[in-house]
Parts: C-alpha cells; sequence; structure tokens
C-alpha cells in the first residue's frame, strides 16, 4: 500500500526498531494499536486473554508480532514473560472494559482492572529494559457530577458501579506507583521509568463485536436485517474513532521515552464539543449512512444506573502535548460503519486503509505526530 507519509518517520520515529508491549492486544483497542505500531516498524508483544469474540479483530488484521495468551492476574506468568520480552515501553490496555457486565461479575472486574494492573507495575519494577508506562484507563474514572462541562485531568477520581470505579481505583493505584516507586523527582538515579495515564471516552471504529455496545449492536443487526434496541436514547457521550486516543497514547508513549519527565501525568483524549452526541442521535445518524440500520428507541428505564452526560476537558493534550482530534464525528462514523458494511458485504478489512487515512489527515492539519 502506497502512503503518503513515512510511517517510519511518524511519533519522531520513536517506535521504529523499538521492542512494545501491548497488553490487551486482542481487545478492539488494543488489536488497532499493535496494527499501527507493526506499520511502524515496533518489535511488538502483546500478552492477553484469547480474543472474546468470533470474529475477531486481531485474527482477521495480518500482523507479525508476539503472542502471549495468559491472565493479567497470573502475577508469575506475567512477570516471566515481560522479563523475557526486556520492552522498552508497555502500553497497558488489558482490562474488563465494559459496564453492564461489570455488575454481573464484580469480582472479575475489580480484580482484573486493580490487581491486574498492580501485577503489570510490579513486573515493570523488575524488569531493567522498561522506560515508559502508560496506563490506559476511561473517562468513567472521574466521579460523575452530570454537570455540563467535560472533566479535567485534576477532577476527582470515583465511579459509581463496579467498571467505573475500578478506572477510578486504577487511577489512585496509578498514583501511588508514581509517588512511591516511579518518582519524577529520582527519575534517572534512582530509577528509569516514566508512568502516565490515558483517559478516553466512547470509542467506536471496525472490528468492535463486544457485547452490550451501541455501533456493535447496530452493525451486527443491520447484517442480520434486524432492528436494534436503543436502550439509554438520552444519554450524551463523547464519541470518537478508535485511532484517536490510540493516537494520544502513542503520542504520550512519545514523550516519555524521550524522557520528558513533565508528561508521566494523566491526560485525558477525547473529541471536539462537536462530537459529544446522544445515543440516540449517533443511532440516526448510523441509519443515513447505512438504511440496513433499523434502531427501536426504548422507553424502560435501564435496569443498572448508568450516566447521562460524561464529556471530558481536553485542554491540555490539546496544548501541551499538541495533541487533537483529526476526525469529526460524521467522518468517524462513515469509517466504522464502511469497515463493517465492506466486512459483512465483500469480506474487506479496512483496517490498514483506515490508519492509513487517518496519518495523511493528520500530516495535512500539521499535527505534530504526524509530521
Amino acid at each position: 500500500m502506497e502512503n503518503m507519509v513515512n510511517f517510519n518517520s511518524l511519533f519522531g520515529g520513536i517506535y521504529k526498531g523499538r521492542k512494545v508491549l501491548v497488553t490487551g492486544h486482542t481487545g478492539f483497542k488494543g488489536s488497532w494499536m499493535v496494527k499501527w505500531l507493526e506499520m511502524m516498524g515496533a518489535d511488538v508483544y502483546g500478552y492477553s486473554l484469547a480474543p472474546a469474540t468470533q470474529p475477531s479483530h486481531i485474527e482477521l488484521i495480518s500482523i507479525q508480532m508476539g503472542d502471549k495468551k495468559a491472565d493479567l492476574r497470573d502475577a508469575d506468568t506475567l512477570k516471566e514473560y515481560i522479563q523475557k520480552v526486556q520492552p522498552e515501553i508497555v502500553f497497558h490496555l488489558a482490562a474488563q472494559a465494559l459496564v453492564r457486565p461489570s455488575y454481573a461479575d464484580p469480582v472479575e472486574t475489580f480484580s482484573t482492572n486493580i490487581m491486574g494492573t498492580l501485577n503489570v507495575y510490579e513486573a515493570c519494577r523488575a524488569t531493567d529494559s522498561i522506560r515508559a508506562i502508560v496506563n490506559v484507563t476511561s473517562d468513567k474514572c472521574y466521579e460523575n457530577k452530570e454537570w455540563i462541562w467535560g472533566y479535567r485531568e485534576n477532577d476527582r477520581m470515583g465511579g459509581y458501579d463496579p467498571y467505573s470505579a475500578s478506572k477510578g481505583m486504577s487511577e489512585l493505584l496509578t498514583s501511588s506507583y508514581r509517588n512511591s516507586f516511579f518518582n519524577i523527582n529520582d527519575y534517572g538515579t534512582k530509577h528509569h521509568v516514566l508512568l502516565a495515564s490515558g483517559r478516553a471516552g466512547n470509542v467506536i471504529g471496525g472490528g468492535d463485536w463486544a457485547i452490550d455496545r451501541l455501533v456493535p449492536d447496530m452493525m451486527k443487526a443491520a447484517n442480520n436485517g434486524t432492528s436494534v434496541l436503543i436502550r439509554n436514547p438520552k444519554a450524551t457521550r463523547p464519541w470518537q474513532h478508535v485511532l484517536e486516543p490510540v493516537g494520544g497514547y502513542l503520542t504520550l508513549g512519545w514523550k516519555l521515552l524521550e524522557g520528558k519527565k513533565e508528561y508521566a501525568e494523566g491526560w485525558n483524549f477525547g473529541p471536539e464539543m462537536g462530537s459529544n452526541l446522544s445515543v440516540g442521535e449517533i443511532a440516526l445518524l448510523s441509519e443515513k449512512i447505512w438504511d440496513a440500520v433499523i434502531p427501536e428507541f426504548s422507553k424502560n428505564k435501564s435496569e443498572h444506573h448508568e450516566a447521562n452526560l460524561l464529556m471530558l476537558d481536553c485542554s491540555k493534550a490539546n496544548k501541551i502535548m499538541k495533541w487533537k482530534p483529526v476526525w469529526p464525528i460524521d467522518k468517524t462514523l462513515q469509517k466504522t460503519i464502511g469497515w463493517y458494511k465492506n466486512f459483512y458485504q465483500n469480506g474487506h478489512i479496512n483496517t490498514e486503509k483506515d490508519i492509513s487515512d487517518y496519518v495523511n489527515a493528520a500530516n495535512k492539519l500539521k499535527i505534530e505526530w504526524a509530521q
């Protein structure tokens, strides 16, 4: 595939030939990340459970990488693998990532998202090659007050449901380890690791077949010729293509690998305000793009608590990191729905093309990482 932009030069060329470990690489966001890293010439390794769905994105994309199927909660196996690989940077994405299943099995959610993260940090502490760690959490880590402005990085951590609470706890754990073991004041003398976290909103894009997610549910129903029940149509979320936060995490990793300790903090990666739409609005826009999408709006309240309004303030990443979103919501939906439509109707996988199109669009916008 011919690209306008030289992939080896993205993010200052920091990833070419570099050993990178991604936990959760078999998941939706992780599979897009490892593909992008591979396209940049990184030496990619993954540690994750087997894919949770069939089909699965990671099995559909052609990728050369190291691959370990194991549970994060198996501390010994995780430590052994990280010490064997000797990566320079770890992107920690592995998690129980869904709100409603967290009610069904809170123990798995808390143990995976907290003890799993703790095991990653302990394994990294015991591995001399590590220079940077990026913990990927969620916009739901914030204590949601249903206010009309976006949450900033210094707002209070919280969480009503088990999933959200586990992500707030993961952020507190990250802060503790950054203060106790990876303190930036001791960087370069007592240790050589920079630890940061990335918080993103609702991500969409091709290749997600997780249960209980709006766009995958709509795409599966459209392919089957059935309608889809829209559970909470008035809920407003910060929608963005999966490549937006992945690009943010990669930008953050770039700064950490360059030894810029001022970036060892929490960072929000969300869309422009115009992409903060309700679930119902997303469903109706999707119907316009693919007429096989047939939304039915539920009049019943969800059996579990769900936030109605949740937005992120990304001024910090915009101004300091020079990161900003690339695709507006209409382009995001066109790319996402186009991916599924092309897969279902033609058997084609648009992942590599979407990454190339995204990178070229970022380059045209003069975004720093794409130059």
